[in-house]
């Protein structure tokens, strides 16, 4: 049963409304809609009993044609009727001139209209905006974790860029192996690449959260490889973000929460509004303004602060400077990070030529704050020392990453169709995405050491000038795609051919000088003082000139879909791409897909398609700097290092004869079944196998000792170390997608019930290092660490099931989600398993009046928390005075992993909100 609100107006909008409220795809003429006037509608329908009464005697009727697509024609028998009585319907406005166009609501895996999700032959999750709203999260990557178990949304702490731009990945693959559309147009990628142990390490994936969720219509999940049809990235499936196009009316919400300790406080203003065009034409504005403040899990600083500890018998440690007593123990910041985002929308769409103009534009930007590992007064390569025998900053500093994301892009096309059979499509679409990095309440603690040596300024002096913030660097990645599609319905078959063209630009703005120059050392690493400090800005260390990017790629595809109806029970469809990149080969992939109704209420549907992914521009263009933390297995103070990334055209990688990336290649199979049970209940079970060749790594930091060849490269390099991002392993994926939805009414109202579950596993088939290459003869365990292989097969759960009961009655609405997280695998300096969890959400809704409704709420209301960590900790210990007392006892800073957690560490949220409609 599906819930219908829908007036009495003009038919086209009547039946415009009707497909987006059940999500099917009705093709029917605006010329001949627009003559007709359909029925009010209001309560729950199945779709056809629905789509009968929105007809009644309306002088239109649905059909359904020899390709299985769903029109809307003239009903003959009123025609018969109106005819006996000579009194023909009377149009409701007067055309001044003929139209052609049809709309056709298109849903993502199939470039034929009329298909319903569950006529297609891979899975597909269609997610409303009611449906997201109704998770009560503030932000849509949250959203899409919660309502679909496939997909994953992991948090991690103080790994730098990756704090405030989190991996967002389908199937427990990587973030870059999904593709993203807006509108069924290819979204840019975010121009961050993710180097710090974390989900998605040596990826880059796209900004998710950049679209505000007040201007979204609904969301398409394509679960299956796509490659074939929408070209590289579409490994593990395909995300399509459909934009709001209303023509009238709008919403506005506000919203507030904060977490039951008290912080994290989020505070949130949506609106959207819809433009009539003379009935031609609609404009949608959408505007979201987001407070986010930060929360802090950290547990407390256990490690000395100070130098002259001396270490018991017992492990603990006896203080030595007098300020280690009340040297502050709250020295981290852990959780949720500081930010606050401006996101504005615009769709839009006019009837021009006998056609159709329409386009988007989308902005959005987002300051950001979250924090470093603290350097405390002992740490004197950090910290300088300076002449007066103490450190440049005698308390210690938290370094913090400012960081701004601006993501912009735009659309604009034409679409008309004509001979009532044919479609053409031509666009252009833009995207940009940009990181600008600005280190904070840090030092450059070797200008601190030279200062002392090279000015007259005393200690206190330096502590006094030296500057404690600076430019570290900026990111830029754009998307530019121009695409002319065309599609034409025969007899029997549907064909649809295209062709695009892309061009991607990939720059890194160099940082000022203060962030990354070694002051106290010279050009062939010698040190000019009697002491040395850390180059760079702490906490997040800049880029220098001779590390800036400025390069692009073109690529020309051709593709092309054939969709028939063999019988009324059987669809086969084929999709086959070409795809010529101008910096590596060709590619070529296919597909094939079938959905067999085996009777009315039971199918069967399956796929298999090769597929690719190209390596990102990140991925090629990358020579970065970053100070890495490695923990230690006994707990102690991880170890900061700073660790080069350098490009495979590098001097470097030439010196070592390290092949180019080559492309990710991927076989997918897919296997499943649709039923649908007493007209209340539809069940669907997909099984998914995904193989995929030449998968693109981050290697180890590799240093001296491995081979001979290596160590002479990295010596005439001038560095000790250096990590490349290689074609370094095969996987298999495989697992089964469960989803269970059940409609009926229930003690004066209606329940909605959904059941979904995704179980996944991946495996690492095969790890080898570049033939022919310096590298050929270290084993591949010293290449990918045990570590790197963890991240890609361990740490995201696996299995996700969730459970959402919405009851609906007169103007309540309850909705009761239980999420569970399964076990997952974190190695890091250690291996531990951290146990499945339940998390339950409550989300209440009253209609006060046509217009106004309130909503209160509450996430993980049952305030549950991952388990507490037990490895890879940080700043652990047991500090005693010179009478025996404690100072302090911790087991360490990370009282959860810093390196992956499916739902945070924040504990319960609460919320209310406020909606207006108009």
């Amino acid at each position: 049963m599906l819930k219908f609100s829908i007036e009495k107006q003009r038919a086209d909008k009547a039946l415009i409304s009707f497909a987006q409220q059940s999500n099917h795809t009705i093709i029917f003429s605006f010329d001949l809609a627009k003559q007709y006037q359909a029925n009010e509608i209001q309560g729950f329908y199945s779709f056809d009993a629905g789509l009968k009464q929105l007809l009644l005697n309306s002088g239109l009727s649905a059909q359904v044609n020899k390709s299985g697509l769903l029109s809307i024609k003239r009903d003959k028998k009123i025609e018969e009727i109106n005819a006996i009585l000579k009194a023909p319907p009377k149009p409701l406005i007067v055309l001044t001139k003929e139209l052609s166009q049809t709309e056709k609501i298109l849903i993502i895996g199939s470039r034929v209209a009329g298909r319903s999700v569950d006529d297609l032959p891979v899975p597909i999750d269609i997610l409303t905006n009611e449906i997201l709203t109704n998770t009560g999260q503030t932000e849509l990557g949250k959203m899409l974790q919660t309502i679909a178990p496939s997909f994953n949304f992991s948090s991690s702490a103080i790994s730098d860029g990756t704090d405030a731009l989190r991996p967002a990945t389908l199937r427990g693959l990587g973030p870059d192996q999904t593709l993203v559309l807006i509108n069924g147009k290819r979204r840019h990628q975010a121009s961050l690449i993710h180097i710090n142990p974390s989900v998605g390490r040596g990826t880059a994936g796209t900004d998710i959260n950049a679209i505000p969720t007040a201007s979204i219509k609904r969301i398409e999940v394509l679960r299956d490889g796509a490659a074939a049809q929408y070209g590289s990235d579409a490994i593990a499936g395909v995300i399509n973000i459909v934009l709001k196009d209303i023509s009238d009316g709008g919403k506005s919400s506000l919203s507030y929460g904060k977490y039951t300790q008290g912080d994290g406080k989020n505070l949130n203003l949506d609106i959207s509004k819809g433009f009539n065009f003379n009935d031609k034409g609609f404009l949608t504005a959408s505007l979201s303004l987001k407070n986010s403040a930060p929360t802090n899990r950290a547990g407390l600083h256990g490690s000395c602060q100070f130098k002259d500890c001396v270490l018991l018998e017992d492990g603990s440690y006896l203080m030595g400077d007098p300020r280690e007593l009340n040297a502050s123990r709250t020295t981290f910041k852990i959780g949720e990070i500081e930010s606050d985002q401006i996101g504005l929308t615009i769709n839009t769409a006019y009837e021009l030529f006998q056609g159709e103009t329409y386009g988007f534009l989308t902005y959005s930007t987002r300051d950001n704050k979250s924090a470093t590992f603290f350097r405390h007064n002992a740490n004197t390569i950090g910290n300088a020392l300076l002449q007066d025998n103490d450190a440049t900053i005698p308390t210690g500093f938290l370094p913090k990453i400012k960081s701004k994301i601006n993501d912009a892009s735009y659309n604009f096309g034409f679409k008309n169709s004509f001979n009532e059979n044919s479609y053409i499509d031509l666009s252009y679409t833009y995207g940009k995405n940009t990181i600008d990095y600005i280190t904070q309440d840090t030092i450059n603690a070797s200008f601190a050491n030279a200062l002392q040596y090279t000015s007259d300024f005393t200690a206190d002096e330096i502590r006094k000038n030296i500057p404690r913030d600076a430019f570290a660097y900026g990111l830029s990645l754009s998307l530019a795609t121009a695409n002319l599609d065309f599609s034409h319905d025969f007899e029997f078959f549907s064909l649809a051919i295209g062709a695009e063209v892309r061009t991607d630009k990939f720059s890194v703005i160099p940082g000022d000088k203060y962030a990354y120059y070694d002051y106290d050392t010279d050009p062939q690493g010698n040190n000019l003082y009697p002491t040395d400090a850390a180059s760079g800005t702490q906490g997040f260390i800049g880029t220098a000139p001779e590390q800036a990017v400025n390069e692009s790629r073109n690529v020309v595809s051709l593709y092309s879909d054939i969709e028939a109806h063999i019988t009324s029970d059987l669809i086969i469809s084929s999709a086959l791409r070409f795809d010529n990149y101008n910096n590596f080969n060709n590619n070529t992939n296919y597909k094939l897909a079938a959905n067999w109704s085996i009777t009315p209420n039971a199918s069967i549907r399956g796929a298999i398609s090769t597929g690719f992914r190209a390596p990102s521009m990140q991925q090629l263009y990358t020579d970065n700097v970053s100070t890495q933390f490695v923990a230690n297995s006994n707990g102690s103070d991880q170890s900061a290092v700073q660790i080069g990334i350098f490009r495979n055209d590098s001097e470097l990688a030439k010196a070592l004869s390290i092949a180019q990336l080559k492309e990710e290649k991927a076989t997918n199979y897919s296997f499943g079944t649709v039923l649908k049970l007493h007209n209340k209940m539809n069940l669907t079970i997909d099984f998914y196998s995904i193989y995929i060749n030449n998968r693109i790594v981050l290697s180890n930091s590799l240093g001296q000792g491995l081979s001979t060849t290596l160590d002479s490269a990295l010596t005439r390099s001038g560095v000790g170390a250096a990590q490349f991002f290689l074609n370094g392993a095969d996987t298999h994926t495989s697992g089964l997608d469960i989803i269970a939805t059940y409609s009926n009414p229930f003690i004066y109202g209606n329940l909605d019930l959904t059941f979904a579950a995704n179980f996944t596993d991946t495996d690492v088939d095969n790890v080898f290092t570049p033939a022919n290459s310096a590298l050929d003869g270290i084993a591949p365990e010293d290449i990918f660490s045990e570590q790197s292989i963890s991240i890609i097969t361990q740490w995201q759960p696996k299995d996700r099931i969730s459970f959402n009961a919405l009851y609906q009655i007169k103007d309540l609405t309850i909705n009761l989600a239980f999420n569970r997280y399964g076990e997952y695998t974190v190695v890091d300096a250690g291996s531990q398993t951290y146990s499945a969890k339940i998390l339950t959400d409550l989300r209440l809704s009253y209609q006060v009046n046509e217009n106004l409704s309130i909503n209160i709420g509450g996430n993980n209301i049952f305030d549950i928390y991952p388990d507490k960590n037990k490895i890879g900790n940080s700043h652990a210990g047991t500090i005693v005075d010179h009478n025996g007392n404690t100072i302090i006892s911790s087991p360490g800073v990370f009282t959860y992993s810093r390196r992956s957690t499916p739902f945070g560490f924040s504990g319960a949220y609460y919320y209310a909100s406020v909606e207006y409609q108009f």
